[in-house]
């Protein structure tokens, strides 16, 4: 069953959320690498990849409907700055407005009837529910490390741990 021009909109808007969620995550490995903190610039292009595959989801779903997604334009993103904390604020407050967008698309799915949409966009709220999870979670270590030296370098090391198909 092919989308409504309403929800095809809303999907092409949330395929340009991921990019450019995509594309934040990049700056912020970019930022990272420049620190000197390799395990959390590999986290963080992790983390990007992640999000074209998330986009990738959305626009297979929306072509499998008989619609063609639209990319809109995307917002080149903010460099965090020096600071690791800045740079994990920045992707909490992303994921953030992510889960809100898709909560949103999920509400106007369910306005619009459009039954076969929902099992897709649960799928991506109790993903984003984990997305949140984690980078809180490093945002609160990163609080307790402080200016801590060795403790940060821990904490690169833990992340640089993460493989792409560990999905955290």
């Amino acid at each position: 069953m092919k989308l409504n021009d309403t929800l095809a909109k809303a999907f092409s808007e949330q395929i340009t959320l991921e990019i450019e969620s995509s594309i934040a995550y990049l700056q912020l490995a970019i930022a990272l690498d420049d620190a000197n903190l390799p395990g959390m610039a590999s986290w963080m292009r992790i983390q990007s990849d992640e999000e074209r595959g998330h986009a990738a989801k959305f626009i297979a779903h929306v072509t499998d409907r008989g619609n063609r997604p639209q990319i809109g334009d995307i917002a080149a993103p903010t460099d965090p700055g020096d600071k690791v904390v800045t740079a994990f604020e920045a992707a909490l407050a992303h994921e953030q407005k992510v889960s809100e967008s898709i909560r949103a698309l999920y509400r106007l799915a369910n306005a619009e009837g459009d039954i076969d949409s929902l099992p897709l966009l649960s799928w991506f709220i109790e993903e984003q529910i984990e997305e949140e999870s984690t980078v809180s979670e490093i945002l609160g270590r990163l609080h307790l490390i402080g200016d801590d030296g060795p403790g940060l370098l821990r904490l690169d090391a833990e992340l640089g741990g993460r493989s792409a198909d560990s999905g955290e």
